[in-house]
């Protein structure tokens, strides 16, 4: 049995990552994942608790899905982002949040750059800090020597990139 390809859409918010992973799990007739933080907290008003919380439940829902998957799995969020706004929002990342990344190896990261609308939805609060964002996603991969794909222009040019890449991936 072929091994499940894992992509992570990752950056900062309001970049389109939600909407391609929707979009290219209907392309590629296969299963997503969204950020499962949406599921629980409903403000930036959370806890260390709540953020554990979400940690072990992207990493449930990224293996779930792995097992339901046609050759790849789209994730729509990654534990380095979860760590990210951990630190961003309570200033401190718990220690399983970086047990929990060990998790799951992706196969292909797709940065998403910030040049596209940012758009208000009740829970984004960085419009002001939207550069500062896409510096400390983009410090966390290159810290990690991960290997990344920028996704950036028009969204039919994201669109794209995002298909040339999944179907090397894939081939």
């Amino acid at each position: 049995m072929e091994a499940i390809k894992k992509v992570c859409f990752y950056g900062p918010e309001s970049t389109g990552k939600s909407t391609m992973a929707k979009r290219m799990a209907e392309h590629y007739k296969t299963e997503w994942v969204p950020e499962v933080s949406r599921e629980i907290v409903s403000t930036n008003n959370f806890t260390v608790e709540d953020i554990i919380k979400i940690g072990h439940a992207q990493t449930e829902r990224i293996l779930e899905q792995t097992k339901k998957a046609n050759k790849i799995l789209l994730c729509d969020s990654d534990l380095i982002t979860t760590q990210i706004y951990s630190q961003h929002y309570l200033k401190v990342t718990p220690p399983v949040l970086f047990e929990l990344e060990k998790q799951i190896q992706f196969d292909c990261y797709f940065l998403f750059d910030i040049d596209v609308p940012w758009v208000a939805d009740g829970l984004r609060d960085l419009v002001d800090k939207r550069k500062e964002m896409f510096e400390v996603f983009k410090m966390e991969l290159d810290k990690r020597n991960i290997a990344y794909t920028l996704v950036k222009g028009s969204w039919e040019k994201r669109e794209e990139i995002v298909k040339e890449e999944v179907d090397k991936l894939i081939a």
